[in-house]
This record gives structure tokens, C-alpha cells and sequence, in this order.
């Protein structure tokens, strides 16, 4: 695996972001913030689903206000999103953890040199949010909707904020495809060290969202880049987070949690296997020690599997097997098997843990 590209680690409120710092996950409210309690309610469903780092729309300075109140309630860092109006970032900036704004979309300099001011006043970080629909004139003038030009204002707008003695950074880079999104990170990433937010923006609902944050950021993590990701999806909030931490895992960027492996289904297969697995995620879920788990229907490739595995189960006719390590410790009939698996690896895990 690639080496994970060194960058500098900020802080968005408890949260480290970048340098050795795990990868986090976030996700965004689709509340009107401005309406305190559903905003709430929503930040803590992110919360008890596993995000690290919350971000909500300010788009008026009713929801701007509203920030203070909502801060006070919740536990995650909180972000900022603001478009347009750069006084919103100036009412944000007093309550948040970060403020995010889209240079293509504040306007004049002397804006963002204020945004600056605020957030260095209280030694918040700043994410350059830049996207491929929202580019300024002058770099879509040139360049038109390309990663070349995502590259170009981001490098801009990066030197502008150096110029002002500012280095609390976080850079994102995103558009609605996968090949410009990770052209524009892979173009970006030897230019300067700065954490860099992963995601590729209005992927849709949740299957073709999936699949197109796996090829985006799953590739850019695989290339070593990247140090906080969000898997934008148009449906329930906790998705965001399930199909992010799972990118994060399958790429092997994060090791906790269980790993399994199982066989497609085909002809060979003995067993209701597809049940079998569900029960087993349903089951090990709560379990953060990285284990290799392996549920395989029949035992053609799963003896090679067991052997690679922590714990396995291979389906018989009938009955199977259960392995630790490579090595038979049952053989039981096959409405026992799932009950004796998961208590081994319940067991492995607590001594994992110990």
C-alpha cells in the first residue's frame, strides 16, 4: 500500500485533521439550521452513527445566530458552510470549530481577508472549499470546469491566505464526477502540504453515491491521499457515515472493526448463506478490534480462506465447520453454527483486546 502523503495536522475543535491523525468522517445536516432542535436532533444521529466532524448551511443570518444555540447542545465539532455572504462567516466564526467557504462565490479579496481575521482571532481553521461548478470567472474564464482549473483557484486562494500569515488550511477539491474530482486531488497534492476533506460532491442517491465515492475517494485513499472524507449521498444521514467508514477500512486506511469475507453466491453453496452473513454484521457490529472474519458456503475455497482468517465458518451439507486461526475447534450442525462463530469471536476480540 502507498504511503500516506505526510501532511499538517490542524485541529477542528477535539478533532485532529491531517499528519498522523486517523481519517475522519463527516457528514452534513439538511435541517434549516436556523431551526434549533431539528438541527440538533440531526447533528446527534450523526453523533451515536459514528461522524467525527458535523458541517451546516449558513445560508442567512437567521441561521448564522441560531449557531450559539446549537453549539451548546451538541458534542461534534461544528463547521460553518457559507456561500455568498461573507458576513455570515464573521457571525459563524464566533461559535464554531471551522469555517468552510467556496472562493468562487465571496467575492471581493477584502472579504475574505475579514473571514481571515475572524478565524485567526479565534485560532479557527479554514476549509478553501473549491468546486468544479462554482469556479471564480477568472480561472473558469481560462480554464473552463476542469480539474486544471480547480487546481489553479485553489492554489490562489491557498497563496492568498499564506500572504496573510494564515496556515490553518484544509483544502477540498470536489465535482459531480469521479474523473475530474480525482485528477484535481492527484494534480494538487505534491504542491503543498495541507490536510486535504475527500468527497465528490452531489454523487446522488444512495447506490449511485456509493459507488462513485468508492471509485473517488477509495482510489485517492489507495494513492495515499487524503485525511478526512465525506460520502455525499441524497437520502438518510447515517449512510454517509456507514459507506464512508467502510471506504476508509476497505482501503486500508483504518484497521478497527471486523473485516469479513464472504463467497458469492453459486451453485456450490449448501447453506442459507446470505441470512448467515447478515446475522453475523448484525452481530459483530458493536466490535472495534480489527479482526479478519471469514462465512464461507462451502468448502472449496474455505479451508485457503480459514487460514487467513481469524475466526472462520464454512457451511456444509447440513452441518460446517468452525475455525480459529486455521485450526478446527467444532464441528456442528448448521443451526448452531452462527450461535458457536460469533462466540469465538466475541472471545477472540476480548482477548485481542487484553
Amino acid at each position: 500500500m502507498t504511503q500516506r502523503y505526510p501532511t499538517k495536522k490542524i485541529r477542528v475543535g477535539d478533532v485532529e485533521v491531517g499528519g498522523d491523525a486517523p481519517i475522519s468522517v463527516q457528514s452534513m445536516t439538511f435541517s434549516n439550521t436556523r431551526n434549533v432542535k431539528a438541527t440538533v436532533e440531526q447533528i446527534r444521529r450523526l453523533h451515536f452513527a459514528g461522524c467525527d466532524i458535523v458541517r451546516v448551511a449558513v445560508p442567512e443570518m437567521e441561521d448564522a445566530l441560531a449557531l450559539k444555540q446549537i453549539k451548546k447542545q451538541i458534542s461534534l465539532p461544528l463547521v460553518a458552510d457559507i456561500h455568498f455572504h461573507y458576513k455570515l462567516a464573521l457571525e459563524a466564526a464566533k461559535w464554531v470549530d471551522c469555517i468552510r467557504f467556496n472562493p468562487g462565490n465571496i467575492g471581493e479579496k477584502s472579504r475574505i481577508k475579514e473571514i481571515v481575521k475572524a478565524c485567526k482571532d479565534r485560532n479557527l481553521p479554514i476549509r478553501i472549499g473549491v468546486n468544479a461548478g462554482s469556479l471564480e470567472k477568472e480561472f473558469e474564464n481560462r480554464y473552463g470546469a476542469t480539474a486544471e482549473g480547480m487546481v489553479a483557484s485553489a492554489e490562489y486562494n491557498i497563496k492568498f491566505l499564506e500572504d496573510l500569515d494564515f496556515t490553518d488550511i484544509k483544502v477540498s477539491l470536489k465535482a459531480s464526477d469521479v474523473n475530474r474530482t480525482v485528477e484535481a486531488y492527484r494534480m494538487l497534492r505534491p504542491k503543498n502540504n495541507y490536510p486535504f476533506h475527500l468527497g465528490v460532491t452531489e454523487a446522488g442517491t444512495l447506490f449511485h453515491a456509493t459507488v462513485k465515492s468508492s471509485i473517488g475517494i477509495g482510489s485517492l485513499l489507495l494513492d495515499g491521499i487524503g485525511d478526512t472524507i465525506r460520502v455525499s449521498i441524497t437520502g438518510e444521514l447515517e449512510k454517509e457515515i456507514e459507506v464512508g467508514k467502510a471506504i476508509i477500512k476497505d482501503s486500508g486506511r483504518a484497521k478497527d472493526g471486523v473485516n469479513i469475507v464472504s463467497c458469492p453466491t453459486c451453485g456450490r453453496i449448501e447453506a442459507d448463506l446470505v441470512s448467515a452473513v447478515a446475522e453475523v454484521e448484525r452481530r459483530t457490529a458493536h466490535i472495534k478490534v480489527p479482526l479478519n472474519l471469514s462465512v464461507m458456503g462451502c468448502v472449496v475455497n474455505a479451508i485457503g480462506e480459514a487460514k487467513h482468517a481469524d475466526v472462520a465458518i464454512a457451511f456444509g451439507k447440513g452441518n460446517g465447520l468452525i475455525m480459529v486461526k486455521g485450526e478446527v475447534v467444532a464441528k456442528l450442525p448448521e443451526n448452531q453454527l452462527v450461535d458457536r462463530f460469533v462466540q469465538e469471536v466475541e472471545s477472540f476480540a476480548n482477548m485481542s483486546e487484553g
